[in-house]
């Protein structure tokens, strides 16, 4: 089935143009939460997105059940015996502008902080925690007029970009409940892709974010490093994380970024007459083996929009240094977060999760700071593939979704882990902080595949630009 795509939304250069994209995505929002398939893919196994709006419904019956006037006396003043209030008190509330995700549901990935909501971060560690506080991003959604309606599942701790190591069980790809989603946001981009939700919060430390829209078929955008706030999510990498953003297509997406971030920081538009986005094909098979039918049918979704590009390629002592600083890094701050636990209850990790955390355990701390010095000189050789493009483009994930539990596979003739691939080709945009976008580029064998969009700081625009050519063009199919 071809994919619906909305060739006519209009820019954001204007006033009225805002407005009229939050009216769309409210509009959309609703039609979503009305679907028949969306409601029966709450209660299947595609999607572990629990503790989903009945908390705070119950809540809610309990509270008018217990004090059935309660909201009808808040700001009561004084009243005349016949329970009007006297002549010249009478006060006009003003009326509140809606923001701009008013009324908007989202799901919110359970490493993220929501008051009054279960945070277990996937673990038997926080088994029954309840947060007592928003976190920084969620406080700024529901300020911009957003409905939090629940906890999606997460990879332990997020420490897994396949999705499948939870205490609330493996989220499940809804394409083939036989495969894995990816991870580890697996339940906030399964949440999205089974139009349960249009919009989801998710965290991304060396891909979490892209990987599963990528595998599930939804969009996912990781900001430039401290672009949204981190405050109250759970860390996994200081350096790596990332607070993240998944919906149907990369327009919802900018429309909760701006909502997310100050006026100073707002994503620019594209002055008028600038043309398009110079774009560049980076190769992936220069980091990592890759499946030649994920390069293909990613690659003719961008030419078909830009037509042909150059291509560039990092060397392979670069692709290789960044692996080396990327596993480097997070290794070492993942410690620094589980040490206590690690020693005091370890039974309590899933098995998987607590050998990926000793083999952490002894990198040494003179690698975690070459791997620090290394960054710098990493930025300048990307910064150099970005002297005469504006966006570098590549596939999300290099292979399509492995079944689940599966730890090694064939691409091409080469084994490799699964981790590892998974990981190739979002990994190194952690490292150096910059702004990446994943997009549906289309199906291999019935299972989504994705392209990823690359720019530096502040170009954020060129990414939603060059996303919005690639999906004008019919080529993306569902």
């Amino acid at each position: 089935m071809r994919r619906r795509l909305d060739h006519d939304r209009p820019h954001h250069d204007e006033k009225g143009s805002h407005a009229e994209s939050h009216r769309q995505l409210r509009s959309r929002a609703r039609r979503v939460l009305h679907r028949p398939h969306a409601r029966r893919a709450g209660r299947g196994p595609a999607c572990r997105a629990h503790h989903v709006g009945g908390a705070h419904r119950a809540r809610t019956r309990r509270h008018r059940r217990a004090r059935p006037g309660a909201q009808r006396v808040h700001h009561r003043g004084r009243r005349r015996c016949d329970g009007r209030r006297p002549a010249g008190r009478r006060r006009a509330v003003p009326r509140r502008r809606p923001g701009p995700a008013a009324g908007l549901p989202i799901g919110v990935k359970d490493v993220i902080m929501v008051k009054g909501l279960p945070a277990t971060m996937g673990s038997r560690h926080f088994a029954g925690h309840v947060s007592d506080a928003d976190a920084a991003c969620v406080t700024l959604l529901r300020e911009a007029g957003a409905v939090i309606v629940g906890m999606t599942n997460t990879h332990e701790f997020a420490y897994g970009p396949t999705g499948d190591r939870s205490a609330a069980g493996p989220a499940r790809n809804p394409r083939d409940t036989t495969r894995m989603p990816g991870g580890s946001s697996s339940g906030s981009a399964v949440a999205v892709a089974a139009g349960m939700v249009p919009l989801a919060l998710g965290t991304d430390t060396g891909g979490s974010v892209r990987i599963p829209a990528a595998l599930s078929g939804a969009t996912g955008f990781k900001p430039a490093y401290g672009a949204l706030p981190a405050d109250g999510v759970f860390p996994l990498s200081k350096t790596l994380d990332h607070v993240g953003l998944l919906a149907r297509d990369a327009q919802d997406c900018l429309v909760a970024y701006r909502a997310l971030v100050p006026g100073h920081r707002q994503p620019r538009s594209a002055p008028p007459g600038a043309g398009r986005p110079r774009v560049a094909w980076f190769d992936p098979g220069a980091v990592f083996p890759c499946d030649p039918r994920v390069v293909r049918t990613t690659r003719q979704v961008l030419e078909a929009a830009a037509g042909p590009v150059p291509e560039r390629r990092l060397s392979r002592r670069d692709a290789d240094d960044l692996h080396e600083t990327f596993v480097s890094i997070q290794s070492h701050e993942v410690i620094e977060v589980h040490a206590g636990r690690m020693a005091q209850a370890p039974g309590l990790f899933d098995d998987e999760v607590l050998e990926r955390l000793r083999a952490a355990a002894t990198v040494p701390a003179r690698r975690y700071a070459r791997a620090m010095r290394a960054r710098t000189r990493l930025a300048e050789a990307v910064r150099l593939l970005f002297g005469h493009d504006d966006v570098l483009a590549m596939p999300t994930v290099p292979i399509t979704a492995p079944e689940l539990g599966r730890r090694e596979l064939d691409v091409n003739g080469t084994p490799v882990a699964v981790r590892d691939a998974l990981l190739a080709l979002t990994s190194p945009w952690n490292v150096l902080g910059l702004p990446a976008l994943s997009i549906a580029a289309g199906t291999v064998d019935g299972l989504p595949v994705g392209l990823q969009l690359v720019c530096r700081p502040g170009r954020e625009h060129l990414l939603f630009q060059t996303a919005a050519l690639c999906t004008s063009t019919g080529e993306v199919h569902a």
